[in-house]
């Protein structure tokens, strides 16, 4: 098998990545929200600009896949007259905010995540990938995403917490953003390449104490596919959005916005649920919790097709199921019960492991994993 290209960035507007199909181009959405006008205008965009679908990424940021060179900046202009566009790319790079989504007008995370928009400017310069989590509901919702500060609860409060530790520092909203450009500076002038993320500086450089010592309140429940005070949670399989299901699902429901999250759900604002064939509306559908990368041929690292062989086999594998089109694992980064690696136009099998670990089996085809036992 070819070693994969790890390329060490993710894609943004300003800086496209190419793929199989064409660039990548990345929108991060502020306070991770879309107007109902600036989402249809997106669809549209995807249409016209791309291949016709919007990807939602595990940090709630949505993608154009397909796009031209030539294309690049006219689509740029036209996400600029919808203010989906930072003017300096230099910002828009720093924008990596994960938002708890369920937060309501002029609440905690929406008053700490406009102060932390506002105040990007004031960070050290950073890695590309290193990102924030304001994670501060009742019941911590974004523990399991990526996210190298985090700004959560305590039973008490609010603390600032550095990934990979237990316990963090507990600040007052008045400071919170400042302890937070604090805490990027140190990690700032002690990573390495090796520790490029906050867990694994940790685990190399001892945090100071002051960092430490609250705990954060539990994990809460996760939200899933159904109605919530703000209106209908929708999944996504694989984090495709088909653009003209996305606009009509937007127009036939009513929605004033839309909400992205990490975990393949879109909330509409104000919204009445409707029938979307095209979405997941039912809890615990597998579609859910398969995680497939774009595979073959859209990436061109990719050496096999991914999404068919995950709906294929969408609840015949018990627990985890990762399908990669190649070792490199973007679509899921952490160990799945059943991992398939794209290799040669089949797949390589791992068990309880990761897209890079040693297989157990290889070579299989598509058809033989459909009737094998992957228990």
């Amino acid at each position: 098998m070819t070693a994969p290209i790890v390329q060490g960035w993710c894609p943004g507007a300003h800086r496209p990545m190419m793929s199989g199909d064409g660039l990548v181009v990345r929108v991060r959405p502020r306070l991770a929200r879309l107007s109902a006008s600036q989402a249809l205008g997106l669809c549209a965009l995807a249409e016209r600009f791309g291949n016709g679908t919007i990807d939602l990424t595990n940090r709630a940021n949505l993608q154009l896949r397909g796009v031209t060179e030539a294309d690049h900046q006219p689509l740029l202009t036209e996400l600029a007259a919808l203010d989906l566009l930072d003017g300096e790319p230099g910002i828009e790079v720093r924008r990596n905010i994960l938002f708890s989504p369920l937060y309501t007008h002029g609440d905690l995370t929406e008053r700490l995540g406009r102060e932390l928009t506002e105040r990007l400017g004031e960070l050290p310069a950073l890695p590309a990938k290193f990102g924030f989590a304001i994670d501060t509901g009742t019941g911590r919702l974004l523990s399991a995403d990526s996210a190298d500060i985090r700004l959560e609860r305590s039973a008490d409060g609010l603390i600032l917490r550095a990934d990979g530790m237990a316990t963090g520092r507990e600040v007052t909203e008045g400071e919170a953003i400042d302890r937070l450009i604090e805490l990027a500076r140190w990690f700032a002038d002690r990573f390495t390449p090796d520790t490029r993320r906050m867990a694994r500086l940790v685990k190399a450089v001892p945090l100071p104490a002051i960092w430490q010592g609250v705990k954060p309140v539990p994990v809460g429940e996760p939200p899933v596919p159904g109605d919530t005070a703000l209106g209908p949670l929708y999944g996504v399989a694989f984090g495709q959005l088909p653009a003209q299901a996305l606009a009509r699902l937007l127009r036939d429901s009513g929605a004033t916005r839309l909400r992205v999250t990490p975990w393949r759900l879109i909330l509409l604002e104000g919204a009445q649920a409707v029938p979307a064939a095209d979405f997941v509306t039912r809890a615990g559908d597998p579609l859910l919790t398969i995680d497939a990368c774009p595979g073959a041929p859209y990436c061109p690292q990719a050496q096999a097709e991914t999404r068919d062989l995950a709906r294929a086999l969408a609840g015949h594998v018990r627990g985890s199921l990762h399908v990669s089109g190649c070792a490199k694992g973007c679509a899921r980064m952490g160990p799945a019960d059943i991992t398939l690696v794209g290799n040669g136009g089949r797949f390589d099998l791992v068990k309880q492991g990761r897209a890079g670990d040693e297989p157990c089996q290889r070579g299989l085809t598509p058809e033989t994993l459909k009737t094998m036992d992957l228990t």
